[in-house]
């Protein structure tokens, strides 16, 4: 063969590993190191550290070059406006996020649903429901005008997420005006969500191969082979997100006032303080996403405020009785009754089994300081009233007696006593004790 010819051969195979080369190169993180999807789970109300978790989770699936994020979620409701951070943050996300309701009896309720439906791809386990996004306020009422300007800006705010995704949007402004709640199966048939899966293995092998618009570009997912890799909820994150329940929020406020209440009655004890000062911290921090109504607290801290008058006041317990009514009235309207925000309320039972236990241990410190006030006392020279001592000496007006080992001058209120004689002490004046003998006269 023509020496050049064959040059021209080895360059044309040249060229094309060249370029087959580039090609696997331009394919391969879709074929391998991008096969990894990310999976976070939450399972309790939303809130600041749920949102946080999640951005979280987002940050990393973007930093991976993951090929989706997953979100298991499983929650009653939450606050509006974290729930607006967390839509927000999958609207702008730049990896397809899927969240999906499981595992089976979970449920997408009020914010719930709004995550959901603002998912690249919505899937629920079977078994699982969706919807009753309708506000409501943390008592059960509002002012009327007010209720009806929460419903329309919520119902605005579904119906731009249900267009956005492609959703069903008469059934999602349905579930903030009705509160209306649909199974799994029905959600597929209406539109509202993209898919069922039996679990996350189920999941990964419907998502390959589907095809998400991401801010105009078509991405394939490529999930069968795919790694998931789980991003737990961080300590303090999940320490913070219990602290959001306005319940252990409630409790902890309370330990808190009662504990500095103990460091000031017996300064130094330190330990009470100390305590009474952290509980106080981390129930502000947590109250601070929280609609507080500050006269309710007002009323707590007057009513505690009465129990500590009660222990240095003798009222016959009408302060003990006034504290436990402010006690309860604040703890009824701690926080405000506002539609913005959903699931952020007392229990009931919390707010009675606090305010009784709190009534009962005053009564019982007003108790034990009555008692104590009707005890004979036992240190110091009133202490020897009623005691038996001995005479020393034949007491004629004026004598000597032996009192625990210690001798005292003594004047008889009987007249004349024997030696060794038996006497009760009726009376103390500096150095001196008036007796008279056990069996005398009074």
């Amino acid at each position: 063969m023509n020496p050049k010819l064959k040059r021209i051969f080895e360059n044309q195979r040249f060229i094309k590993r060249f370029f087959l080369f580039l090609a696997i190169l331009y394919l391969l993180p879709d074929f391998s190191f991008s096969q990894k999807v990310v999976s976070i789970t939450v399972n309790d109300g939303i809130n600041p550290s749920t949102a946080e978790y999640i951005h979280q989770g987002i940050v990393k699936a973007e930093e991976d070059n993951a090929q989706c994020l997953i979100i298991n979620l499983n929650t009653p409701g939450g606050l509006l406006t974290s729930t607006r951070n967390i839509v927000t943050d999958i609207m702008q996300s730049k990896v397809p996020v899927v969240v999906y309701v499981s595992p089976t009896g979970s449920h997408a309720g009020s914010a719930g649903t709004f995550i959901t439906l603002s998912a690249n791809i919505a899937a629920m386990a079977p078994g699982t429901n969706i919807g009753a996004a309708h506000p409501v306020d943390l008592q059960g009422k509002s002012d009327a005008v007010m209720n009806e300007k929460v419903i329309n800006d919520a119902s605005a705010f579904i119906r731009t997420i249900a267009e956005k995704r492609g959703r069903n949007i008469r059934w999602a402004e349905d579930a903030v005006r009705n509160s209306v709640s649909i199974t799994e199966q029905e959600a597929l048939e209406n539109n509202v969500i993209n898919l069922v899966a039996n679990d996350e293995k189920d999941l990964l092998a419907q998502l390959d191969g589907k095809q998400i618009e991401m801010n105009g570009v078509t991405k394939i997912l490529h999930t069968q082979n795919a790694t998931v890799e789980p991003l737990e909820m961080g300590f303090f994150q999940k320490v913070l997100s219990r602290l959001s329940d306005p319940n252990i929020s409630y409790i902890i406020m309370m330990l808190g006032f009662y504990g500095l209440l103990f460091e000031l009655f017996s300064p130094g004890a330190i330990f009470p303080g100390i305590v009474g000062v952290i509980c106080l911290i981390l129930a502000f921090y947590s109250m601070s996403s929280m609609p507080v109504n500050y006269a309710g607290l007002a009323l707590i801290v007057f009513g505690i405020i009465l129990y500590l008058l009660e222990i240095k006041i003798i009222s016959h317990g009408l302060l003990a009785i006034g504290g436990t009514i402010s006690v309860l009235l604040g703890s009824m309207i701690l926080f405000r009754t506002s539609p913005m925000q959903n699931f952020v309320s007392l229990s009931w039972s919390v707010i009675f089994s606090v305010t009784g236990i709190s009534a009962l241990f005053f009564l019982f410190l007003i108790t034990m300081g009555l008692r104590a006030q009707r005890t004979k006392p036992v240190l110091g020279d009133n202490s020897m009233i009623g005691k038996t001592a001995v005479t020393t000496n034949d007491i004629d007006i004026q004598g000597q007696v032996r009192f625990m080992g210690e001798t005292w001058n003594a004047v008889s209120l009987a007249g004349k006593i024997k030696a060794n004689e038996k006497v009760m002490i009726k009376e103390i004046k500096g150095l001196t004790l008036y007796v008279q003998p056990v069996d005398g006269p009074a």
